[in-house]
């Protein structure tokens, strides 16, 4: 294919700039499913609710990668103007707003646990031992969304390691934490769903410290206190513009990822149900950190060649390459998946969280519907977290993501699980229907053109 021949040296640097990327992505699940894994042992109720419980934390990750994600949009092209004064002010504007959702939500949780948690699961049992977890583990993203901010900061300027090392740090520190606090090890209490909480909130403020004393002293991208604390109208204009909607783009698909929990949550099999699919969400986030991570070091290679003013061919032309190695990505995985799923999954790892018959045959069933389609999500993941965005074409993007979540998944979800009590393959393929309609309206985007922008020219002045 011709779109894959490139210059000498081309896929090196596509592969030092998104190693970091999936080894950071990898390190962040992990540490998701550290704690999945030894609440597991506690037994299944817990599992569920923990389950539970994070589907109102996943709302504030996902709005968190939002900001993220429409930082990623300004900075990369900056990065590829080198001019660090703008850098700052899209950065404090970031931290600002991400500071303000992240206090007003985990006031929320802490307030309202139980109300919240009704949202999810009718299940008393559930919700009374979700409360704890879910109040703690909200102050967390406090110190969490300021700490990303920077690191996506750092990403965008080609600095994708300080990320893969603080949360390594992270993850360490919340393992330990774990195995004390859940179990009683170490002379700690035994405190079971609760010392997990504890755990997280500990993690993330060492992590929020980490990221602060590297800031202080980094000459890549110097602080410029004036312009970070006060990063000026223009700023605001230009975020508002490019951010907003992809913060927007990323709520609604978090909340309609979480109408999806809450569907399975009002099943007969609720318990079942939530465990299996908590357990498929972890295998999805382990095999889809390699996709995030090649779509983020996509975003920055063509935002950085927008903003050193290459021509439309060149990036039409390099978004095609970065896509086909994509969905060549998620063909590798896949066929991976198809071999671990009657060799590892089946027989070694769902016997750990002791699943009744029912969610063991539910999370395979998911397991199967999910790499078939896993070539298609790792090229949708790469084009619209990836390319689109990378263009400023934020609007397009959030319509591609969200029409098939909001038009197709969730309806026949709920049509085929609380409706018409299907047989679970259909279950299981109306929860994933929405990665069969994304690729085509991201193609035909694509060849358009139209994302092609350059997003810095009048902004930030």
């Amino acid at each position: 294919m011709k779109y894959l021949r490139r210059e000498p040296g081309f896929y090196r640097r596509l592969f030092l700039l998104a190693l970091p990327l999936i080894l950071q992505n990898l390190i962040t699940t992990s540490l998701g499913f550290v704690d999945t894994f030894m609440v597991g042992l506690l037994g299944s109720d817990q599992l569920s609710a923990v389950t539970a419980a994070n589907a109102p934390i996943f709302l504030i990750q996902v709005i968190i990668f939002g900001l993220m994600s429409g930082l990623t949009i300004l900075v990369s092209q900056y990065w590829g103007k080198q001019d660090i004064a703008s850098i700052n002010r899209c950065m404090g504007f970031a931290m600002y707003a991400g500071l303000a959702i992240s206090i007003l939500m985990a006031a929320v949780l802490f307030f309202f646990p139980s109300q919240v948690l009704s949202l999810v699961t009718d299940n008393r049992t559930l919700i009374e031992m979700g409360e704890p977890y879910l109040k703690i583990v909200g102050i967390s993203y406090i110190f969490n969304s300021v700490s990303s901010v920077y690191v996506s900061m750092q990403r965008s300027a080609e600095n994708p390691s300080l990320g893969m090392k603080v949360f390594a740090a992270s993850m360490l520190l919340n393992t330990f934490l774990n195995y004390c606090l859940i179990f009683g090890n170490f002379g700690a209490p035994n405190m079971g769903i609760t010392g997990a909480a504890i755990a997280t909130l500990t993690s993330r403020i060492v992590e929020f410290l980490l990221v602060l004393l590297y800031a202080l002293f980094s000459r890549r991208v110097p602080l410029m206190p004036t312009l970070l604390f006060r990063p000026g109208k223009a700023t605001a204009r230009s975020f508002a513009k490019y951010a907003t909607p992809v913060l927007f783009n990323e709520t609604m698909w978090g909340l309609g990822t979480t109408v999806m929990t809450s569907i399975l949550g009002h099943m007969a099999d609720s318990a079942d149900m939530l465990a299996a699919y908590t357990i498929m969400g972890n295998i999805d986030k382990f095999t889809t950190v390699s996709c995030f991570g090649l779509a983020g070091a996509t975003a920055v290679i063509l935002g950085k060649s927008i903003g050193e003013g290459s021509s439309k061919d060149k990036v039409y032309d390099l978004s095609w390459c970065l896509l086909i190695v994509s969905f060549l990505l998620g063909l590798c995985l896949a066929v991976v998946l198809a071999f671990t799923l009657p060799f590892l999954f089946i027989p070694y790892l769902y016997p750990l969280f002791g699943l009744s018959e029912l969610a063991t045959r539910a999370a395979a069933t998911l397991c199967v519907v999910y790499l078939i389609l896993l070539p298609l999500k790792s090229f949708d993941i790469s084009n619209i977290t990836g390319v689109l965005r990378s263009g400023g074409d934020v609007r397009m993007a959030t319509i591609i993501d969200l029409c098939p979540l909001w038009l197709v998944a969730v309806p026949l979800a709920a049509l085929t699980a609380l409706v018409l009590d299907a047989p679970l393959p259909l279950i299981c393929l109306g929860i994933y229907s929405e990665n069969i309609c994304k690729m085509p309206l991201g193609v035909i985007r694509l060849r358009s053109r139209k994302w092609i922008n350059d997003v810095t020219k009048g902004a930030c002045a």
